[in-house]
């Protein structure tokens, strides 16, 4: 699963996936006159304009691109995941990623809310801050509401809240391999994670980030063979040219042999 800016050769997909979605979910809670509204509000014209400036991204996976996210500023809109794929995560992955974008500049994110998304912007932790109408075709009112969140301040040059990593490399005493995932959060100059596969059947990392991105900080996972082992971790950030993050650790178990390793592991 992978998140990136959208080109000018994703239009029409993404197109499909907005049109498809609005006319599957939205007569739930609309009328007609309001669901031709917001197909015409994401028309072809208008997401060519958001494309063209950078402000749209695609989720794909090994299917394609299954979703789509826009913000501009401190404003998320458009994030659209396709009908078949809801309710997998998709599309808190991709508001995920679009608060971690806005957070290098902004400390609240904003969206318009319409009905069939306003409970699950809320589980975000976003609040309603007033009540909109718009008026449409035949006297028809569309109702949104305008929903806020503080988003955490980050203190570091690289921002680790919400990203993935697998290890590419390591050294024949490490336990981590290419089907362990570690899936980071941050907050502040705080920094921890989740992380399992492979060997590991579970572990949990804990540290702090420096300005500039390097992290250090503490392991501790339980493996296939029942052991628990414990190490700690200096790791050095790299932006990569797709602008994903590599990091180059070096580490040591605390218990054990406690031999020292060095491994990469890679933004997925």
């Amino acid at each position: 699963m992978e998140y990136i800016k959208a080109a000018e050769s994703d239009t029409e997909e993404i197109l499909m996936i907005v049109q498809d979605t609005i006319r599957a979910i939205y007569p739930r809670y609309y009328p007609q006159e309001v669901v031709d509204f917001f197909c015409k509000l994401h028309c072809r014209e208008n997401i060519c304009k958001d494309i063209a400036a950078g402000f749209v991204g695609v989720l794909r996976d090994d299917d394609g691109i299954v979703g789509t996210g826009c913000y501009k500023d401190d404003h998320i809109t458009r994030v659209y995941v396709k009908p078949e794929y809801q309710g997998k995560g998709y599309g808190s992955y991709i508001m995920q990623c679009l608060e971690n974008e806005i957070s290098v500049k902004y400390d609240m994110a904003y969206l318009d809310a319409s009905l069939p998304a306003s409970h699950l912007y809320e589980k975000r932790g976003y609040q309603t801050i007033r009540h909109e109408k718009w008026d449409v075709e035949n006297g028809r009112v569309l109702v949104y509401e305008i929903m806020a969140k503080s988003l955490p301040h980050t203190t570091t040059d690289i921002c680790y809240d919400g990203k993935f990593f697998v290890p590419r490399e390591n050294t024949e005493n490490g336990e981590v391999d290419g089907n362990t995932v570690f899936s980071y959060h941050q907050r502040d100059n705080i920094v921890w994670a989740d992380y399992s596969g492979g060997e590991i059947v579970r572990g949990y990392l804990v540290g702090t980030a420096a300005e500039n991105g390097e992290l250090d900080f503490y392991y501790q996972h339980i493996n296939e063979q029942e052991q628990v082992r414990v190490g700690v971790c200096h790791s050095v950030p790299r932006v990569l040219d797709n602008g994903k993050i590599e990091l180059s650790e070096k580490w040591q178990w605390l218990n054990g042999d406690k031999s020292k390793g060095a491994s990469v592991i890679v933004e997925r």
